[in-house]
């Protein structure tokens, strides 16, 4: 901490953006030490404790008149302006679901498998039928038709920053989702059986064989597609009529991996250009609106659709 500290006194940087992870059981120590060296701070973490936890830099931040940002990824970056964009169309907000199927081409790192193996079978806060509960990672398995290019895919729960972040910034009345999945229907399948495992205390955690795990996938990647989808899902009422709502992100030739990445560009260049006038530490809610990611979709060759129904 203290070495970093140093090292970011000597360099003095405008903007630090960290990618660093898994954030699983991360403390605040980097951004901590960017507000220090009064450098601004963006992360792509994925983690729930980290991205929640991130406020309690806010004083020290907005001491020194400093953004510091976490979670500037699909969750909650890109979600939540896709939801701040199409909650007008709502007097009412009963549920959201939203859920990320990525090709089974696209790269993955291991500190993002080993993030997911961290809780595969694991508990993790939750919001469901208006109350605050609990899921389990990789559990509660359906299948979805995205449409689009990718048709169904396979999904279960993953642990990510909105579930304490939503139900209160949306007046959510029943549940909150996010699911995400494999390609393949053997390796979507043999993660849920991990899950069991972990859940019956037969096996306590996957992510010490996160290196294996990651040649397996791998050696597999030669099977399966190269296209992905985001999808998210409004469900509620305008006035006394029901309405749903959904958006969906497809990408083909491999570029799903770019998209997290976005939310931290369109800040970043926000903060560069000195458009930005909001300072302290905050999960990324609210930073930027929907029709700045646009461009980012017509450079990768995105797709969306957007069907609103009621």
């Amino acid at each position: 901490s203290e070495i970093l500290s140093h090292q970011l006194n000597d360099l003095s940087p405008f903007l630090v953006i960290h990618t660093s992870g898994p954030f699983q059981g991360q403390n605040h120590r980097v951004p901590l030490a960017c507000i220090q060296s009064g450098s601004h701070y963006i992360d792509l973490a994925d983690d729930s404790s980290f991205v929640c936890g991130i406020d309690t830099l806010n004083l020290k931040a907005e001491e020194k008149g400093l953004l510091v940002v976490s979670g500037a990824s699909s969750v909650p970056g890109l979600s939540s302006a896709v939801l701040d964009h199409y909650k007008k169309e709502f007097t009412r907000i009963d549920s959201i679901d939203i859920a990320i199927a990525p090709g089974n081409k696209a790269e993955r790192g291991e500190a993002t498998v080993r993030g997911v193996l961290s809780y595969t079978g694991k508990p993790f806060p939750s919001f469901k039928k208006g109350i605050n509960t609990q899921s389990y990672g990789w559990m509660d398995i359906r299948r979805l038709n995205f449409g689009g290019i990718i048709g169904k895919r396979w999904l279960a729960n993953v642990d990510v920053p909105y579930l304490s972040i939503y139900p209160t910034r949306y007046k959510v009345q029943d549940s909150v989702t996010f699911q995400a999945g494999l390609e393949l229907p053997a390796l979507h399948i043999s993660m849920h059986i991990m899950a069991w495992l972990t859940k019956l205390n037969v096996f306590k955690s996957w992510d010490k064989l996160t290196k294996p795990i990651v040649l397996i996938s791998n050696l597999l990647s030669i099977f399966g597609t190269d296209k992905g989808a985001m999808r998210i899902s409004i469900i509620g009422k305008d006035n006394e009529k029901r309405k749903t709502a959904t958006w969906t992100l497809f990408a083909d030739n491999g570029v799903g991996p770019y998209i997290p990445t976005i939310s931290t560009i369109i800040i970043a260049r926000k903060l560069i250009a000195n458009d930005i006038e909001m300072i302290g530490a905050t999960p990324c809610l609210g930073i930027y609106q929907l029709h700045e990611f646009t461009p980012y979709i017509k450079k990768l060759n995105l797709t969306t659709q957007v069907t609103i129904n009621g």
